[in-house]
């Protein structure tokens, strides 16, 4: 319903805001990354929206960038996992974060979150693995090319793990297309 927001940032208080919005004032709980980006009081912000209807509340949160929200709402469809848990998810990693530990399965990266067991640490990754990590390009915590996205799959399609895969894209040049990529990646792990 509420997609965007867009006024005049009234009050910070972590990890709730006030935003004036031509008179009308909209409460809007954020991830602490969008928190600490956030301008001065008084001046102008937008945020990405996603409200949440309970039949108790209507809880409207907010993000700064389209993968916040995105992963957000991936989360909130798992089992278990409420806004609040998402948001503190959200609050302790970054999205490259997250999608670094689903491709590697490091349950351990998540369970340094506040509120996160190793239970739901281990639902989180078998929840989210293909729909979060190698497949939206991430590798070594940082986006890469769809070439690389393409080579990494690639080997992942011919049986190799993700940490495998992982290791081999590693060590190729950021400048090959894909089928010499592949072929430079099946050279590094057969010496592995």
């Amino acid at each position: 319903m509420i997609g965007r927001l867009s006024g005049i940032l009234l009050e910070k208080n972590p990890p709730q805001l006030l935003i004036d919005c031509n008179g009308v004032g909209y409460e809007v709980s954020v991830p602490m990354s969008t928190f600490y980006n956030l301008p001065n009081l008084g001046e102008k912000v937008t945020l990405l929206t996603h409200l949440a209807i309970r039949e108790d509340a209507h809880v409207l949160f907010g993000f700064g960038a389209n993968e916040e929200r995105t992963v957000f709402k991936q989360l909130i469809k798992i089992s278990g996992v409420g806004a609040r848990t998402a948001l503190s998810i959200l609050s302790g990693m970054s999205v490259v974060d997250l999608a670094q530990a689903v491709t590697l399965q490091e349950a351990g990266r998540l369970t340094k979150v506040p509120g996160i067991g190793k239970k739901t640490a281990e639902r989180l990754l078998l929840e989210l693995k293909g729909k979060l990590g190698a497949d939206i390009g991430v590798v070594g915590g940082q986006i890469v090319s769809d070439t690389s996205a393409d080579i990494l799959n690639a080997l992942v399609a011919l049986g190799y793990s993700d940490k495998e895969a992982l290791l081999a894209l590693k060590q190729i040049p950021a400048d090959v297309g894909v089928s010499e990529g592949i072929k430079l990646a099946l050279k590094a792990l057969s010496k592995l």
